[in-house]
């Protein structure tokens, strides 16, 4: 189960790629918001982190007009990996180096196309594992001595 979540900024974004989640036949939960009316981005951010972190849901995916705003604010809480994504190779890194549980896009800043391949690309890379899971756990020990 993939949880989706945007502010006003975000939200006709949020609302195609829930369709597209729906075409792939990905189950999808929707956090909000539910229109256009001007909200308050960590609010949603911090509701999606929330239940990532709490295996609510397996992923998740913030979009807000630029997706910086969602990244800081989904970061804060512990065991999320929020990755900001630009392209098909920052996608592909994000999940294989970084095991992204959640997405962040950009809905002012990202095509139609190139958000749609960014997507099948988080969804579908395995995470790498070896290396990359030892480089993890150490800004989990770095999160943990402050």
């Amino acid at each position: 189960m993939i949880a989706i979540a945007s502010d006003h900024g975000g939200y006709s974004f949020k609302e195609i790629v829930k369709a597209w989640l729906a075409e792939m036949d990905v189950p999808c939960t929707d956090l909000g918001c539910h229109d256009e009316s001007s909200v308050d981005y960590p609010e949603y951010a911090d509701r999606l982190a929330k239940a990532v972190a709490n295996k609510e849901v397996e992923r998740g995916i913030l979009i807000c007009g630029t997706g910086i705003g969602m990244s800081i604010s989904a970061n804060r809480v512990p065991g999320i990996r929020a990755t900001l994504v630009h392209d098909a190779f920052t996608a592909r890194m994000s999940r294989e180096h970084n095991d992204s549980n959640v997405l962040v896009l950009g809905g002012r800043v990202l095509g139609v196309e190139v958000a749609k391949d960014i997507l099948n690309i988080w969804l579908n890379t395995p995470f790498g594992g070896d290396r990359h899971q030892r480089r993890l756990d150490k800004i989990e020990l770095i999160g943990k001595k402050k």
